[in-house]
């Protein structure tokens, strides 16, 4: 494919076609096991990695949970078909709880960081509407990638700085902190350098940097300099890898596999990245085609254990 599935052309691809069954509520028969002791990473689990089953956001939530998951990144899309299909944030919120997970981050596209005023003021509009539905989900924290500003270069990186700087403000009133997401594609915010500079630029002691294994290698991030980067400055990791016969410049969104399938570098990252007073979140992102065609289910088990395999050993 010529254009990336995950942030440019997945709303259309799935979207649109994502039923929405209201299911039944589930009672607290169907809570999973309390999640393990203190250990350095939380293992969570991206709905793009499932996405393709067109299951519906209560249906995700349960797939995930009966395959062994307590964290997941949600889709904003998924959260408002549910709720345009009768579904209310008070029984989205019971759900989670009587399943056992939280929501440690959800994948939005506003417009936030454009240079078009009136797009722009929009972006943040729509970015404070669903940062208010997150919180009462319980959810803390929204991607902010630089969506509408990804085929155009030049994009001034103090201004990028100050549009974070308002969009951070607005996760002050709402308790959910926009991360700041670096996409390998894009003509801008395409390396871990850029973001890092954006974020440092705010001064706002919450800017955080959401880093991808994929988007470092499609971006040219030079990863002999990554330990330059605090543990600190990331709460989340999407966790993925590569197959050997793609180049930066060839391999799309739709390529990735399981993280430990391919040739990433993924335990050198982790081992930079992971953090000593806390967890670092670690999530599956992957869009792959292959995967879809099975079973769910199936899908989320194997990518629990490839993260659980690719963690062994790692303090």
């Amino acid at each position: 494919m010529s254009q990336p599935i995950t942030r440019r052309t997945a709303l259309q691809l799935f979207g649109a076609s994502a039923g929405i069954a209201l299911l039944p509520r589930i009672g607290k028969s169907a809570t999973t096991a309390a999640p393990p002791a203190h250990s350095s990473f939380t293992y969570c689990l991206n709905m793009a990695t499932i996405r393709g089953h067109n299951l519906g956001f209560v249906k995700e939530l349960e797939t995930a949970s009966k395959a062994g998951f307590h964290a997941v990144e949600i889709w904003i899309d998924s959260l408002q078909t549910y709720l345009n299909n009768g579904g209310t944030l008070t029984d989205a919120k019971k759900r989670l709880n009587d399943l056992g997970i939280t929501v440690e981050n959800c994948i939005g596209f506003a417009q936030w960081i454009v240079d078009d005023d009136t797009v722009r003021n929009k972006g943040i509009e729509q970015m404070k509407k669903e940062m208010d539905m997150l919180a009462q989900i319980g959810c803390k924290r929204t991607a902010a990638p630089p969506m509408g500003a990804t085929e155009t270069p030049g994009l001034d990186l103090n201004k990028m700085a100050e549009r974070y700087h308002a969009i951070l403000k607005l996760g002050d009133t709402t308790g959910v902190i926009p991360q700041l997401e670096m996409w390998g594609f894009s003509k801008n915010l395409s390396r871990a350098n850029e973001v890092l500079y954006v974020a440092m630029q705010t001064g706002h002691p919450s800017a955080k940097v959401l880093l991808d294994v994929f988007h470092l290698y499609k971006g040219g991030t030079p990863l002999d300099t990554l330990h330059m980067m605090s543990s600190s400055a990331t709460d989340i990791l999407h966790v993925n890898d590569y197959p050997a016969n793609l180049s930066a410049a060839d391999i799309t969104d739709a390529d990735r596999i399981y993280p430990g399938d391919g040739i990433a570098p993924v335990k050198h990252i982790l081992g930079i990245l992971h953090k000593q007073d806390q967890p670092l979140i670690i999530s599956t992102e992957v869009f792959n085609k292959n995967y879809y065609s099975q079973e769910a289910l199936t899908v989320a088990k194997t990518a629990l254990a490839k993260m659980k395999a690719v963690t062994s050993g790692l303090a």
